[in-house]
């Protein structure tokens, strides 16, 4: 119903900035859409996947306490897209950022994204 197709990752030095891109692509209406709250994650190898950023209809967010004031989470409804500007990145940023959709109205339903690989060198 919903499909997540992620873009932006790669090879970045310490100090370095990337922006991720998450475009929604599905048969409903952009209206719809935006209904959706969106988020990042990340998981690095050997550990648990963590929260990096979510961000709702209206525009709250909300960070993972390691990446609050360098990562900035928004989004363009108009375009069904969200983003994340990662800045002054840091070797263990390194991690597959997963995209996330999801739906809260009357029941809970998620979208993941494929994935893509962040990886930051010293």
């Amino acid at each position: 119903q919903v499909q997540l197709v992620e873009s932006g990752g790669g090879l970045v030095q310490a100090g370095g900035s990337l922006r991720l891109s998450c475009a929604m692509s599905s048969t409903m209406s952009s209206s719809v859409l935006s209904l959706y709250t969106m988020g990042w994650y990340r998981q690095a190898p050997g550990k648990q996947r963590e929260l990096v950023a979510t961000i709702t209809k209206d525009a709250s967010t909300n960070y993972g306490d390691s990446v609050k004031g360098r990562f900035t989470i928004s989004r363009d409804n108009a375009k069904n897209t969200v983003y994340l500007q990662m800045n002054s990145l840091k070797v263990e940023d390194t991690a597959v950022y997963y995209c996330n959709a999801r739906w809260a109205i009357i029941k809970v339903v998620d979208y993941w994204g494929q994935g893509t690989q962040v990886t930051v060198s010293s």
